[in-house]
């Protein structure tokens, strides 16, 4: 048996695969970054799991923090026969690219990009984080649309519709985000709250430039406009139109477009 995990900062996907290459079972745990958390949370595996290898790709997993998060599976997962490690870009290059060259992104409550030659990561450009970078993730546009709600650059109404359904108030979303814990988990969920508004304009408009922002900054650099570009995520999956819409406009061509890599990953390892 494999099991196969991609972990992120909102959650857990979990695949339990068979001999023959299928997932018989799939369970979701909470998110876990080795840099900020003591540990992962690891499902109950029941009688489906007899032992195998553990194939983990997550965020925070960096060459320095693999070995921790290899010790630590080791520990919570038993009957381990063999366990790798690796950052969860790989897991979405491995998902998107496969064995081609490609350039892989992870559009999600983060983002990330890279540079992908068939076996290994070859360049990336740093995400720094929602305050500092993360252009085209969830948390930007959260932190856009908050912006642009209350600096009346989006309709009245709407500022009116959002606070009736979530019960916030524009001193209810400064508290959320300066005084409590996991305010980029709270910014990327106003995604719920756009992705039924998008036919305002205005609004659209935001998810789309947020998309060819994150193109402007974080693939453009790699200067290799001759290959597809695959994202794997949430806000890739739910926004995939305006996703498309500014990959034309930056003249780049998508690849897949994924909501979860777990299937493009057990495909990989196949």
């Amino acid at each position: 048996m494999i099991l196969v995990a991609d972990s992120g900062s909102t959650k857990t996907d979990w695949a339990l695969v068979d001999e023959q290459g299928l997932i018989v079972k799939r369970m979701t745990t909470e998110g876990f970054n080795p840099i900020m958390m003591d540990a992962p949370s690891v499902p109950e595996l029941g009688d489906a799991w007899s032992g195998g290898q553990v194939f983990f790709y997550g965020a925070g997993c960096t060459q320095e923090q693999a070995p921790r998060v290899h010790e630590l599976l080791l520990r919570l997962v038993s009957g381990v026969t063999h366990c790798e490690v690796h950052s969860d870009l790989l897991g979405a290059a491995h998902a998107v690219c496969g064995h081609e060259e490609g350039v892989a992104c992870i559009l999600g409550t983060g983002s990330n990009s890279c540079l992908y030659d068939g076996r290994r990561i070859v360049q990336n450009t740093p995400a720094l984080g929602y305050v500092l970078g993360d252009e085209g993730s969830g948390a930007v546009l959260g932190r856009k649309f908050i912006n642009a709600l209350y600096k009346g650059r989006l309709p009245q109404e709407l500022k009116e519709i959002f606070e009736e359904e979530t019960g916030l108030t524009m001193k209810g979303v400064i508290g959320k985000v300066y005084r409590e814990p996991m305010a980029n988990r709270f910014l990327a969920s106003t995604s719920l709250f756009i992705g039924k508004h998008l036919d305002v304009p205005e609004l659209r408009q935001l998810v789309v430039d947020n998309f060819r922002e994150f193109l402007c900054h974080n693939v453009a650099p790699y200067k290799r406009r001759d290959l597809s570009v695959g994202f794997v995520g949430s806000m890739a999956y739910h926004y995939e139109n305006e996703l498309r819409e500014a990959a034309g406009l930056e003249q780049f061509t998508v690849g897949r477009v994924m909501k979860s890599p777990i299937e493009g990953i057990v495909r990989f390892l196949r």
